[in-house]
């Protein structure tokens, strides 16, 4: 069995973008008719530049190749131009492909992926959601600890047994940083606010995304630790293990820490500096499910936990779900909701959720199915954001900014900050006026199917390529890499 071709989709994520922007996905076809699944997760560049990396690293490390032998696939881009060390981008196009090769892998051997790896170990899986609480005007607003604890209160109602927040924001490039009072403050007054609206049925999870220095997420450890949360999450930026070992060293609170990091290597200093004791890798961005377990195995000799972080979409979510299935460590899975609305439409059969646990799927594979139809209506996207953006971007982007879920920019004029989730109707319109093309490569022949709006048409070599009337805004939905049929 050989991996004989490659599509890649780019999502458009209708609003409120819960998970993100966009979602990029690629489906591997074997030489067999064995189709395999993945998701590109990356927030480093935009789509147009991720597409043809991705097109590359498949043509060079996986095509034509076995799709059993992802230990070689992971050494080989791992290596690639003789880098060897961890490298964000390269390792979210291995993972997503490499996730592709397990979901063919189970299928081939009509097995769920967690009973390759070992066996599943938990029945269902504790999950854990954000905080997303609405003002009255339709909102996001993550500063309001009325709100927060209403918002806390419903999720538990619905089942939830742990919530998360981030008072802390904005985001941005300049962390970390000393925090003033007011912020301190509101930290503490959100996470008094939640702990109180909701007791002891859940777990309170506070997170900072590494916008502090040692010194401030100390004082605000020190203020917090009356609540128990059950986490204190990148309480530094990463790449500073020994920084975020002061901090564990000076709280009660357990530090959690990963959803920026790559591969073992990076994660093996996390548990040999004691930073981190709940190590939240996102098997998007790690190096696939291979280097997911081995990343959970490494924890276990260290009595550390796994706690796998997902802000992306569901096929992510499922290969999160197979590692977290076999994984003995296993402490809590992040959930997006409960994975309904644009997270159901897009699988033929939505995630399992009930009572505040997902249910480990027993379909061979990685347990989805994308509906194609879903997938097509929402490509391309034409926005310009990247999955994730810090406050900066923002204000260059200007009042209009689409800014999905996470980040919050202040009022001109001061006060409280807002969140900005404005979808302005030129967006809308661009969206619906977006053409859709395929860029086709093969050794042999193949026939490239263009748009009707295509301005014209360019052929070099053997790349049929339709070039866009607005080249610079427009985004190729779909990219089709085969085989020659004469190659084996």
């Amino acid at each position: 069995m050989k991996i004989a071709s490659l599509e890649t989709y780019v999502v458009a994520v209708p609003p409120p973008h819960v998970g993100g922007i966009y979602w990029i996905f690629v489906k591997l076809r074997t030489d067999c008719g064995i189709e395999g699944v993945g998701e590109i997760y990356s927030a480093t560049f935009h789509p147009k530049a991720m597409t043809s990396i991705i097109e590359d690293v498949f043509e060079r490390y996986l095509l034509g190749h076995d799709p059993h032998h992802v230990e070689r696939f992971f050494r080989e881009t791992y290596s690639s131009g003789f880098t060897q060390r961890p490298d964000l981008t390269m390792m979210g196009v291995a993972s997503g492909l490499e996730m592709a090769c397990w979901d063919i892998i189970g299928k081939a051997a009509n097995k769920p992926v967690y009973e390759l790896l070992g066996g599943r170990v938990h029945e269902r899986l504790r999950s854990y959601t954000y905080l997303y609480p609405k003002n009255a005007r339709g909102e996001y607003d993550y500063e309001d600890a009325d709100l927060a604890a209403e918002c806390a209160v419903q999720n538990v109602e619905f089942g939830f047994t742990a919530v998360k927040f981030d008072p802390a924001g904005p985001y941005t490039a300049y962390s970390g940083h000393q925090v003033s009072l007011e912020v301190l403050d509101r930290c503490e007054l959100l996470c008094r606010k939640v702990r109180e609206a909701v007791g002891s049925k859940a777990d309170i999870l506070f997170g900072t995304h590494g916008q502090m220095v040692p010194s401030s997420a100390i004082r605000l450890a020190k203020r917090l630790e009356k609540y128990d949360p059950l986490w204190f999450e990148e309480p530094v930026p990463p790449g500073q293990e020994e920084a975020m070992a002061q901090v564990a060293a000076k709280t009660s609170i357990p530090i959690s820490a990963g959803e920026r990091l790559t591969t073992k290597y990076e994660f093996s200093r996390l548990l040999e500096t004691r930073a981190a004791s709940i190590l939240q890798f996102n098997v998007g961005r790690v190096g696939g499910i291979l280097e997911a377990k081995k990343i959970a195995s490494m924890a276990e000799v260290h009595y550390a936990q796994i706690a796998p972080h997902l802000y992306n979409c569901p096929v992510g979510a499922a290969a999160s779900i197979q590692v977290a299935a076999c994984s003995p460590n296993f402490l809590i899975q992040e959930s997006i909701g409960t994975w309904d609305g644009f997270h159901a439409e897009v699988l033929k059969t939505k995630i399992q959720w009930k009572d505040g646990y997902i249910i480990p799927s027993n379909e061979p594979g990685l347990g989805v199915e994308l509906n194609m139809d879903v997938v097509r209506a929402h490509t391309p996207y034409t926005g310009q954001r990247l999955h994730l953006q810090g406050i900066e971007a923002l204000r260059r982007e200007g009042p209009h900014a689409r800014q999905g879920l996470v980040t919050v920019e202040p009022r001109r004029s001061g006060g409280r900050q807002q969140a900005w989730n404005s979808i302005t109707s030129s967006w809308a319109r661009d969206r619906r006026a977006a053409f859709s093309r395929i860029v086709c490569r093969s050794r042999g022949s193949i026939r490239c199917s263009c748009s009707k709006q295509a301005a014209r048409t360019r052929r070099s070599g053997s790349r049929c390529r339709w070039v866009s009337p607005r080249p610079t805004t427009t985004l190729n939905t779909t990219t089709c890499i085969t085989a020659s049929p004469k190659r084996s």
